[in-house]
């Protein structure tokens, strides 16, 4: 297993966590996070069905994925694209352990500025496509005896951020609707929890003008962004026995950054 110092960016390699036999689904899985999360599944010795409505660049991060790995075109937001998928993983795959709900899009503007299609559209793609998809898993994952929802929510979803308006209120209620499956859903034997990345450079975050490198993000207490493949292993982590008796929980994984204020941040030096 090769990991990254812990001190140095993201070095494009995801640490091994053993997820031998699991059959996963992945929304929005064509590139970023949930690309990274799918080479941690097939890398730990699973499969994996990526999702997303980047038909292109899904099928190639399929391709090389090997074997192991599937892509189909999904809208998170329609149901009948939730069941052919899920009911596509079942017959590739002959089961399905796990779900990430990770598809979502950003906001960029300050609430006053927001219009109201876009908010719609944002908690649409974000909260609704997640209900969606834990909705559509549920039955599944029951007949299989139980397995386990990881929900992609944000650093944005545990503290108030700025020019996140539908984002921040969207990823707020993933966090919530993480925490009513896993209390609705514990006796099930389906394991419900959510993953909360701070800044990560990805095609999504890249428009915004985020950099890579040491002391470009001193917002963290790290004082960078993440990568995507720091964010992989903790969304492994959940999908895997390891995680056994974990349920309810938020992890984050932000460097940091919704711990509280630094010394530079209090003291402006």
């Amino acid at each position: 297993m090769r990991v990254c110092p812990s001190h140095r960016q993201g070095c494009g390699t995801v640490a091994v966590v053993d997820l031998s036999g699991k059959a996963v689904v992945i929304t929005g899985g064509a590139r970023g996070l949930g690309a990274a999360a799918a080479q941690a599944v097939v890398e730990g010795g699973g499969s994996v069905l990526i999702t997303d409505v980047l038909e292109a660049e899904g099928a190639q991060t399929a391709e090389k994925l090997g074997g192991a790995a599937r892509f189909l075109r999904h809208d998170v937001t329609s149901e009948a694209d939730w069941q052919a998928a899920l009911d596509h993983a079942v017959a590739e795959f002959g089961r399905m352990d796990g779900l990430v709900n990770n598809a979502g899009i950003p906001t960029g503007q300050l609430l006053e500025h927001e219009s109201v299609e876009h908010f719609r559209q944002v908690v649409e793609i974000n909260l609704v496509g997640t209900f969606i998809g834990m909705k559509t898993a549920i039955p599944l994952l029951r007949a299989n005896g139980g397995g386990c929802i990881v929900n992609i929510s944000s650093a944005a979803g545990l503290t108030g951020l700025a020019l996140t308006a539908g984002y921040g209120a969207s990823k707020w209620g993933v966090r919530g609707l993480s925490k009513i499956g896993a209390v609705e859903l514990a006796e099930a034997g389906i394991r419900v929890n959510s993953v909360h990345p701070g800044m990560t450079l990805t095609p999504m975050t890249a428009p915004v003008g985020i950099r890579p490198g040491e002391g470009n993000f001193p917002g963290a207490p790290m004082g960078r962004v993440g990568a995507p493949e720091e964010i992989a292993p903790a969304v492994a982590f959940l999908l895997s026995d390891a995680a056994a008796y974990m349920t309810g929980a938020e992890l984050a994984v932000d460097g940091g950054w919704t711990a509280g204020l630094t010394v530079r941040n209090l003291t402006g030096q």
